[in-house]
């Protein structure tokens, strides 16, 4: 179905014009389309969720199949490093999902924090109440939630702005020249494997910029651990521009070497530290999550090139 913006809905959130004009959807829904390439603008699909619609924008979105999960809450434990009545900070654990989606609509962190708090703001849709940023699966450590909607805004404009300073750290494979530098290179979804993420032509109409700052924090015999540091925050960013630099993440069984380090169970990288200008108060605040088990544990079986 094609339908076109009239002058008065001019800078509306695309994913909140379609569940306001298009029957059936919801927000989370309208998410999940934009997020696949099913919904074009002008007859292009490389808009993101947030971009505002224009008027006699032509906006086509697929026939929607009804959608009956509810979320729910569950007793899952939770780190919780700071709370208070606008947002949570959270470490989350390595192989939780953060979000419910299609075939997966429980056991996640979203289903955890609705029992401990009860609904969180859904401006970013049912599926991602509370959600500012995401982290991967086999990805642990820090995020930030919103329980209201002024915190939502407020957090997201500071990840929309490159204000949130994200740092992680990680163990990839081979040893840099540098001890620091920068990857500046635009990510989209894969050509052929939709699954996954890859460095795209900066002419590419998918093509979303994507910037990376590492440096080492120490080498060892065929792997380096390093510190990183987000500008932009596409998903997959770290795993794809470090493979992109022939520098793949231990244990990555998607853009990691086909024999992949089986005890990791997954990429080995943690989300070390989170600040941000909290939405409400002003305040600025800073946490730091230590390395957890899996990460210290496999760095001690590595050799140190300083020893």
């Amino acid at each position: 179905m094609i339908n076109r913006v009239k002058p008065e809905d001019s800078g509306v959130r695309l994913d909140k014009w379609i569940a306001d004009h298009v029957e059936g959807y919801s927000r989370s829904a309208a998410q999940k389309k934009i997020d696949s390439g099913e919904v074009f603008v002008n007859e292009r699909s490389s808009f993101g969720k947030n971009y505002k619609v224009k008027a006699n924008d032509l906006i086509q979105v697929p026939e929607l199949a009804e959608e009956s999960i509810e979320i729910l809450g569950e007793n899952i434990p939770l780190d919780i490093v700071y709370e208070d009545e606008h947002l949570l900070v959270v470490n989350k654990p390595k192989h939780m999902v953060v979000h419910p989606a299609d075939g997966n609509p429980d056991g996640t962190l979203v289903n955890a924090l609705i029992h401990h708090c009860g609904p969180l703001t859904a401006v970013n849709g049912d599926f991602r109440q509370g959600i500012v940023h995401r982290i991967d699966k086999d990805t642990s450590g820090l995020l930030v939630v919103a329980k209201t909607d002024g915190a939502y805004e407020g957090l997201a404009e500071q990840v929309r702005a490159h204000s949130m300073d994200r740092y992680y750290e990680a163990v990839v494979y081979g040893g840099f020249k540098e001890d620091s530098g920068t990857v500046n290179a635009p990510l989209g979804r894969h050509p052929v494997d939709r699954k996954k993420m890859a460095v795209l032509r900066p002419n590419d109409p998918n093509a979303r910029e994507a910037v990376t700052h590492w440096s080492v924090l120490r080498r060892y015999k065929g792997f380096t651990h390093i510190r990183l540091k987000l500008e932009t925050g596409r998903t997959h960013q770290i795993r794809v521009h470090m493979a992109y630099l022939q520098h793949p993440l231990a244990g990555d069984p998607v853009y990691g070497p086909k024999k992949c380090i089986a005890q990791l169970e997954g990429q080995c990288l943690h989300a070390r530290a989170l600040g941000f200008i909290h939405p409400i108060t002003g305040e600025h605040l800073l946490f730091e999550s230590p390395l957890p088990d899996y990460f210290t544990c496999f760095l001690k079986t590595l050799q140190p090139m300083d020893e």
